[in-house]
């Protein structure tokens, strides 16, 4: 697919935001996709801290309540295209329970995943939507995905970050979605000393060298849509 000239929506949550960024502008990973590609505009909708469901308790910071279900509604219209970027943090601390396949409300993370996906699906018609899943994450004494999360809000025990990934891929397939699997094509796995210190700044974030990693890969499956 040839994208140049389009205008697009990034909605996510710190990396989308740019966390670990030092020059947003030429660095984080829309605005090289934007030179890339010769975009015409990136929208930038990505909030640190950000779940796609609904939270039962209000968090320290009301900011990380302001979730992908509810923030969707406040995006262009008129982008033609929209690249959805998150979950990761509803594995570490979000409190909303895992649910199941066939949920369908924001309530729960698998429900919140199918409201995301229906609500572009019929705003934006047939312009094409991306979902990209969390990548390989290890925070140092903190969280490792091939683990749980022990975070105290947490809800969904037992649950490990590729169950996450695993319902964005599953449920994009009710809704003709093309997922970006970046947990297993991305490449770059924090649990490596190399990886972790030349593309990441704590083992979640990416560095700008991450952000030209996740730019690039961004492009070429956009090219062989």
């Amino acid at each position: 697919m040839n994208i140049k000239g389009f205008k697009v929506n990034f909605l996510g949550d710190s990396i989308t935001e740019g966390v670990g960024v030092t020059d947003i502008a030429n660095c984080r990973y829309d605005n090289r996709l934007k030179e890339l590609c010769q975009l015409s505009a990136v929208n930038n909708y990505g909030i640190s801290g950000t779940r796609l469901a609904h939270q039962i308790h209000a968090s320290e910071k009301p900011r990380f309540d302001l979730c992908f279900c509810g923030r969707v509604y406040n995006m262009d219209t008129t982008a033609d295209m929209v690249v959805v970027y998150g979950g990761v943090n509803d594995y570490i601390h979000g409190d909303a329970p895992f649910g199941e396949i066939g949920d369908t409300t924001p309530a729960t993370f698998c429900g919140a995943v199918y409201f995301l996906m229906n609500f572009l699906r019929e705003t934006y018609g047939d312009k094409p939507v991306i979902f990209m899943t969390p990548a390989r994450m290890f925070l140092r004494h903190e969280v490792d995905d091939l683990q749980p999360s022990v975070h105290p809000r947490k809800m969904a025990v037992g649950k490990v970050l590729l169950d996450y990934v695993d319902v964005i891929v599953e449920t994009a397939k009710k809704f003709d979605i093309s997922v970006l699997d970046l947990y297993h094509t991305l490449g770059l796995d924090p649990h490596e000393e190399k990886c972790f210190e030349t593309y990441t700044v704590d083992g979640l974030h990416f560095n700008d060298a991450g952000h030209a990693v996740l730019a690039q890969r961004l492009k070429e499956f956009i090219e062989a849509l």
